[in-house]
């Protein structure tokens, strides 16, 4: 993983260190203490789900190794290193000046690069992650056991999971086949599609009215128009929890705009509640730029932080909601909020559905799966490698729900003939014993 560089001055050839720290950083420029804690924080987790690097020369795996930079902006080194499970590092919320700000962006959006992570991972590393997220195509038996008695209720992602990561995120289009694996999963479980996309954007991705759509990282949720044939109640379900930050959203968009037409590669989607700066078709040597671009928009509004996605930079609205908070929503929207024989299944693959993960081992109910070729930190239990894997779970889930309404279907008509046959035998048994008429 690359990280800071200086080339020249007294630090003399680039120095590799692996987990260093600096106590005393110089006071903030820009965004407020909260945001500056938010941000270190994000690096934080980012390096913690995405990143084993290995340092070939040492043999020793360590989660960062930096360039480190003679410059002023750090003034004093500390020699103890702080190290999480797993051989991550935790990185201390003090405060950072613009430069550092800026560096410890560009060094989360390497970190989300799955083809680097892919690297880094070893063979080992992967074989340890599976037993602890076994394949949800392996486990399926078992995932069946458990929600026996229990009603599925299904919630996917969009970008990752139903549809491949696409350089262009206008033409991230689901096949034909995953539609319709989507349209007979609904048919037996009440489903949702959860994304960080403008909820319209998505529907016109899917283009299945019988969904529930939560775009904007859960912040617009929509119902079906015709309501749910899971719940009593008709009223159709709308729900948009930061309609006010609108303005604010519009403004920061415009501002994005012209601060990024200047990087080739670089896009920027309107999600309503939410923007979304793309990096994925950015020359690395670039990300710098445009990281300092969007910093320097946003120091301006304090109301809006930022979050990282797949080669994507998120920025919505402070407020506290998110895929969990929406994913409980939907639950009690459907009338399952206080139920326990509910048994919620959510499929995604971005760092932010890891909140409904999260949402989901708090509440013992249901299980989450990972869509993910390569090893990271997460609160799902199972996983799945592709689209095309969650394809064939969800068609699985078909399957096992015909069977088992066509065996309920054979118990009936086998106890309605043995009740048939019963009341037949006694009529027969009535005619033997009952006496004769006298002529």
């Amino acid at each position: 993983m690359k990280g800071l560089s200086h080339e020249t001055g007294g630090w003399g050839p680039k120095t590799r260190v692996g987990v260093l720290f600096w106590e005393s950083l110089v006071e903030t420029v820009g965004l407020n203490l909260d945001r500056e804690v938010s941000l270190i924080e994000e690096r934080a987790e980012m390096t913690r789900q995405n990143v084993v690097v290995a340092d070939t020369k040492s043999g020793i795996n360590v989660a960062i190794t930096m360039t480190v930079s003679n410059s002023s902006l750090f003034t004093k080194a500390v020699k103890k290193t702080r190290e999480t499970q797993g051989g991550c590092i935790n990185i201390p919320p003090k405060k950072v000046g613009g430069g550092a700000r800026i560096n410890a962006w560009v060094d989360s959006m390497r970190a989300s690069s799955p083809t680097r992570v892919k690297s880094a991972a070893s063979l080992s590393d992967q074989s340890s992650w599976m037993l602890r997220h076994p394949s949800a195509l392996n486990m399926f038996e078992q995932i069946i056991e458990a929600s026996k008695g229990k009603q599925i209720v299904m919630f996917l992602d969009y970008d990752g999971t139903l549809s491949p990561i696409v350089d262009d995120p206008d033409r991230a289009f689901m096949s034909d086949a995953m539609r319709t694996a989507v349209r007979e999963l609904a048919r037996y479980f009440p489903t949702a599609i959860v994304s960080g996309r403008c909820r319209d954007k998505v529907y016109n991705f899917v283009r299945l009215a019988e969904l529930y759509y939560a775009g904007s990282h859960g912040m617009d949720i929509k119902g079906p128009a015709k309501g749910s044939k899971y719940k009593k109640e008709t009223k159709a379900v709308l729900f948009q929890p930061a309609s006010e930050f609108l303005p604010m959203i519009d403004e920061v968009y415009k501002a994005l705009l012209e601060k990024t037409k200047s990087i080739p590669g670089a896009s920027v989607e309107h999600n309503k509640f939410c923007l979304s700066v793309h990096y994925r078709c950015v020359d690395e040597k670039k990300w710098s730029m445009l990281a300092q671009q969007v910093r320097s928009v946003l120091q301006q509004y304090p109301k809006l932080r930022l979050t990282q996605g797949r080669k994507v930079l998120e920025i919505r609205p402070t407020i506290k909601w998110d895929k969990g908070k929406a994913l409980e929503f939907l639950l009690e929207s459907l009338g399952f909020g206080n139920c326990t024989d509910v048994f919620p299944v959510y499929i995604g693959d971005d760092r932010t559905d890891e909140d409904a993960f999260k949402i989901l081992r708090d509440r013992g109910q249901g299980f989450g799966i990972l869509v993910s070729k390569i090893p990271k930190d997460t609160s799902a239990s199972y996983s799945l490698q592709e689209p095309l894997e969650v394809m064939d779970f969800l068609k699985r889930l078909v399957e096992w729900k015909q069977l088992s309404m066509r065996q309920a279907i054979q118990g009936k008509v086998c106890n309605c003939n043995l009740s048939k046959w019963i009341k037949d035998l006694v009529l027969c048994l009535n005619l033997l014993i009952m006496p004769k008429c006298s002529a």
